[in-house]
């Protein structure tokens, strides 16, 4: 497990949309333990792939011991139609925090790094977590759900952050085949 660079608003990675992952091996198993490694290490409650500069369908998430996981290649379906809203950040935009409107309830169905079928199912925070890290693999940031008026707010927050204009981080090809996936080495 290595904690890995998160990468920052304005790097094209987070605007790309992720490929599915065909291959569950033992480099989809260190990825899932390297994002869960910088998760942690952040802190946070969740990261994507995307976050460490890896195009693949793959998150964690970690709310508390029993609401801890990783899920690939995520499919949501929302029970019902009510919403809540509330303050939500991003790993991505340290330090800042927005109200974000949310499906108050997601079921997520997938596959663990193994290739079995599973299902996580939640409300509250699990269920804007999940919501937010699968619209990161669709390369979707939080701050694009905002209304206008706080989009607004929010887009002059993150031109007046501190590490607002940082260099991207540079991606390292491995010299193996990747057949079409994103390296992490960075």
């Amino acid at each position: 497990m290595t904690v890995q660079a998160i990468r920052l608003f304005g790097d094209p990675v987070l605007r790309s949309a992720a490929e599915p992952v065909r291959e569950f091996d033992k480099q989809l198993r260190t990825l899932v333990a390297d994002l869960t490694e910088t998760m942690l290490n952040a802190p946070g409650v969740g990261l994507a792939a995307q976050q460490i500069g890896v195009g693949l369908r793959v998150f964690t998430y970690h709310i508390d011991e029993e609401q801890s996981g990783h899920l690939v290649n995520p499919v949501l379906h929302f029970p019902d139609d009510d919403m809540q809203d509330g303050p939500e950040g991003c790993l991505s935009i340290p330090g800042l925090t927005f109200d974000c409107a949310r499906r108050e309830h997601v079921v997520a169905h997938g596959l663990n790094m193994y290739g079995d079928p599973i299902t996580v199912e939640g409300t509250a925070l699990l269920s804007r977590c999940v919501q937010h890290e699968t619209d990161h693999l669709d390369g979707v940031l939080f701050v694009d759900r905002l209304d206008a008026e706080t989009k607004r707010a929010a887009m002059k927050a993150i031109r007046e952050a501190e590490w607002a204009g940082g260099s991207t981080p540079q991606i390292k090809l491995s010299p193996h085949a990747a057949d079409g996936r994103a390296s992490w080495l960075v």
